[in-house]
């Protein structure tokens, strides 16, 4: 199946995709807590059984306007970087022996067609296109042989990174969260309806391909990214988890390429979907604001 959040009068509300169109899933199940993913995804089967009976019907065709992130909101998102060996290597490091990981927060999300906002406070904005894992049973010690069975299915997400921020101190949070800096979608795809152990992921910048890489190339894999967080912390239904990128990313070309208001940053991985975003720049004068990476370190720090 495949699962979109639609922006619609009354508020987001969770669709399938039809025997055309999508369908509203609260409204066409009786049931309306199954209006949001999270809620379909904590009744475990059920809840996706009943999303099931209702995805052959004919719904309402939606433009991409209308999409909202594909995981709204998510309680966390668990993310591994430098993932892929040639995006260590172009980045001056030595392939990790361990995973590199750190946390996003919910109000990072954006949706997957929404305009991506360049923050005031970064001259060094980057793209980094990623498969993401939404959670859907979840667990604690999950081996990898049985990583399938915790994974409610897959989305295109762009791990969009201020990169002054993230270097300027030895923890990448800054770097990482600011809002509204990762679009997310188009869809949920369920883990029944696409292998991604070898598919194709491209990012484009203008048109232009910056990325191009496949996921059997991830030092990490899927199975093995779940048993790895699960080591340390539970699992629960609608976290996210983005995979890492490949090489190709902005801060390690020459000259490097800073996504720029007016650019459009796209990012493909086949039968996933695709994400298109246009980048404008944040509203408001923030010149004379005291924390900036590279600048004087403010008084009384």
């Amino acid at each position: 199946m495949r699962l979109a959040t639609i922006l619609t009068q009354a508020g987001p509300r969770l669709h399938v995709r039809g025997q055309s169109g999508y369908v509203d899933v609260a409204a066409e199940t009786g049931n309306p807590e199954f209006a949001a993913l999270a809620t379909v995804l904590e009744a475990g089967p059920a809840g996706m059984d009943a999303v099931r009976a209702v995805a052959g019907r004919d719904g309402r065709e939606y433009g991409p306007d209308d999409l909202g992130p594909a995981v709204p909101a998510p309680a966390r998102i668990l993310c591994l970087g430098v993932n892929y060996s040639e995006h260590a290597i172009e980045g001056g490091r030595a392939v990790p022996t361990w995973p590199e990981a750190f946390v996003r927060g919910r109000d990072s999300v954006l949706g997957p067609y929404a305009d991506l906002v360049k923050p005031a406070l970064t001259e060094r904005f980057d793209y980094e296109g990623e498969l993401g894992i939404v959670i859907g049973a979840g667990g604690r010690y999950i081996p990898a042989g049985k990583a399938m069975d915790a994974i409610a299915g897959f989305v295109v997400l762009n791990d969009a990174s201020a990169r002054e921020w993230q270097r300027a101190g030895t923890q990448w949070t800054a770097g990482k969260n600011f809002e509204g800096s990762m679009p997310i979608g188009p869809e949920l795809v369920t883990a029944d309806e696409v292998d991604v152990s070898d598919i194709a992921l491209t990012t484009t910048l203008n048109g232009q391909v910056m990325q191009s890489a496949r996921t059997s190339q991830m030092i990490v894999d899927v199975p093995r990214a779940i048993e790895f967080f699960s080591s340390f912390t539970r699992l629960a239904p609608g976290d996210v988890i983005a995979t890492g990128t490949p090489g190709g990313v902005g801060f390690a070309r020459q000259p490097p390429v800073w996504l720029k208001p007016g650019d459009t940053i796209e990012i493909t991985i086949e039968s996933v979907g695709t994400i298109r975003n246009r980048v404008v720049a944040e509203e408001g004068d923030l010149s004379d604001w005291r924390w900036r990476p590279g600048s004087q370190t403010p008084s009384g720090f």
